[in-house]
């Protein structure tokens, strides 16, 4: 995979040398070309910004920079088709960032990324080039940023630990949070590890028993209480069509009940003894 960050504040993206992305670049699995957005200014100053048409505090990142910018390394091998470029601007007004669009963004072979400071960029900038290529519009969250570089950073992990000899065992985000498949809107439970007890707290009896059955039923049941106890709201959607008799015992047990349409609604006597 390639991916290429246009920013003002390189330095920024000095994380993307460590950890597993960094060991990704140095494996040859990820590509990763940062660009200076002050290359492309022509002034003595380096203008990358002006004030809003319409008035209003804030200033906004100017179309030239921008577009220069990206002409530019678009032309650097750039394919009309299924294996082109996909344009990734974080503002907190997209579309949320989510592990399917993580798994989304994982299959396209090349990333290019706007980050944007101040109130924005120009508007004109990412309609002109939503018609030549994809253009995806990703918030990570309820919140605002000085700047999207951060926002880089996370959609960057997240995507790059999916591709194929990243992680050291494959299988390790098969049963992540969110993960596609049987754990789309679960948290993950509880993890544990040597020594089996420490300052008087042990762990559970189940993870010693050997019984892999067991095991793997009781962090599904873990799951759900987690979820339930922190994300509710992720109960509240799912559809219960993938739930097995189990997984419907243990959301009774913890207040919730299942609505004709395959929902779950949380009863007002909560969890039961």
């Amino acid at each position: 995979m390639r991916l290429d960050v246009v920013t003002i504040f390189p330095e920024y993206l000095e994380p993307l040398n460590v950890s597993l992305v960094g060991k990704a670049r140095a494996r040859g699995r990820l590509d990763v070309h940062v660009h200076d957005l002050r290359r492309w200014t022509y002034d003595r100053h380096n203008t990358v910004d002006d004030t809003p048409y319409g008035g209003g505090p804030g200033m906004v990142m100017k179309t030239g920079p921008w577009g220069d910018a990206l002409d530019e390394i678009l032309a650097d091998g750039y394919e009309a088709d299924a294996r082109g470029p996909v344009l990734v601007v974080p503002t907190p007004s997209g579309r949320p960032f989510t592990q399917e669009l993580a798994v989304e963004l994982s299959e396209r072979p090349w990333l290019v990324f706007a980050p944007a400071r101040y109130e924005g960029i120009d508007r004109r900038v990412v309609d002109e080039y939503a018609t030549r290529l994809p253009v995806v519009e990703v918030s990570i969250g309820d919140y605002v940023l000085a700047g999207g570089e951060a926002a880089v950073l996370v959609i960057t992990e997240a995507v790059a630990r999916l591709l194929p000899g990243v992680l050291g065992n494959a299988e390790s985000h098969r049963d992540d949070s969110f993960a596609p498949g049987a754990m789309a809107d679960l948290l993950e439970g509880p993890v544990y590890t040597k020594p089996p007890e420490w300052r008087g707290r042990g762990i559970p009896d189940v993870l010693l028993s050997g019984h892999h059955g067991r095991i793997a039923r009781w962090r599904r049941d873990e799951a759900f209480r987690r979820t339930a106890l922190n994300r509710p709201d992720l109960i509240e959607r799912c559809d219960s069509a993938g739930f097995d008799k189990k997984d419907r015992e243990t959301l009774s047990i913890l207040g919730w009940s299942p609505e004709p349409g395959g929902r779950f609604w949380r009863r007002p006597d909560g969890v039961e003894e």
